[in-house]
C-alpha cells in the first residue's frame, strides 16, 4: 500500500481514494501510479499513526514541499490529513501544500478552511474552466451544479486561513480566451492562477 510517494523533489501523501467527482481527465482512469510510486489504489485508508510512521522512514531534508494529493481528494481524509498536517508542523520545517477540488465544504457540510490556519502554506484548487456548465460537464461532481460557486467560495475562504491560495488550469484543454477569463476570476478572488502543463 503506497501511502508516500515522489514526483520531482516533493513528497506525496495519498490518504483515501474517495472523491466525489469523476473528472474526465483525471489520471486515475487510465493508470495506477505516478512515476515509481507503486498501485495509489488504496486497500484500506491509513490511519494517522501509519501515516506518520511513513514519514519516520523518509529523511524530508531531502524533499522540497509536502503534497497531500494522491488518488482520491484529501479533505475526503480530513481526520487523517489534520493531524499528519499538525505532526509535520510540529516536527519539520517543509512546507505544506494541499492539492484538492475544492469542494471540501460540501463534502463535510460546514466550512472547514478555518482548520487549516497555521497548518496548511499552500492549498492548489483546480478551477478547470471559468464558466459552471462547462465545469459541470468536465468535473461530474456528485453535488451537482452548485459546485463551481462552492468551489469559488473555498478559495475566497482559504485566503483568510491560508497564505498561498493558488488555483489551476489544465494546459491545452481550454482556450486563451478562457484562461483569461480564469485569470480575472482569481484576480477577483485575490487568488494566485497557475496553467498546469498537461500530462497524459
Amino acid at each position: 500500500m503506497t501511502i508516500l510517494y515522489k514526483v520531482y523533489n516533493n513528497l506525496y501523501v495519498n490518504l483515501t481514494n474517495r472523491c466525489p467527482c469523476a473528472c474526465t481527465f483525471c489520471l486515475r482512469q487510465t493508470r495506477d501510479h505516478m512515476d515509481d510510486s507503486g498501485t495509489l489504489w488504496l486497500k484500506k485508508e491509513p490511519t494517522v499513526e501509519e501515516v506518520i510512521d511513513e514519514f519516520k522512514k523518509y529523511d524530508l531534508s531531502q524533499y522540497k514541499e509536502i503534497v497531500f494529493c494522491g488518488f482520491g481528494e484529501p479533505t475526503e481524509a480530513l481526520d487523517v490529513l489534520l493531524p499528519v498536517a499538525k505532526y509535520l508542523k510540529a516536527h519539520y520545517p517543509n512546507p505544506i501544500r494541499i492539492n484538492t477540488n475544492g469542494l471540501g465544504n460540501l463534502i463535510h457540510d460546514r466550512d472547514i478552511t478555518p482548520e487549516f490556519e497555521g497548518l496548511i502554506d499552500t492549498i492548489s484548487i483546480s478551477l478547470n474552466t471559468p464558466d459552471a456548465k462547462e465545469y459541470h460537464k468536465i468535473v461530474r461532481s456528485k453535488f451537482g451544479e452548485k459546485s463551481f460557486d462552492s468551489m469559488l467560495d473555498f478559495a475566497e475562504k482559504c485566503t483568510k486561513h491560508i497564505p498561498n491560495v493558488v488555483m489551476t488550469t489544465v494546459a491545452t484543454t481550454i482556450t486563451p480566451q478562457e484562461e483569461e477569463q480564469c485569470q480575472k476570476i482569481c484576480s477577483d478572488l485575490n487568488v494566485t492562477y497557475r496553467i498546469r502543463p498537461f500530462e497524459d
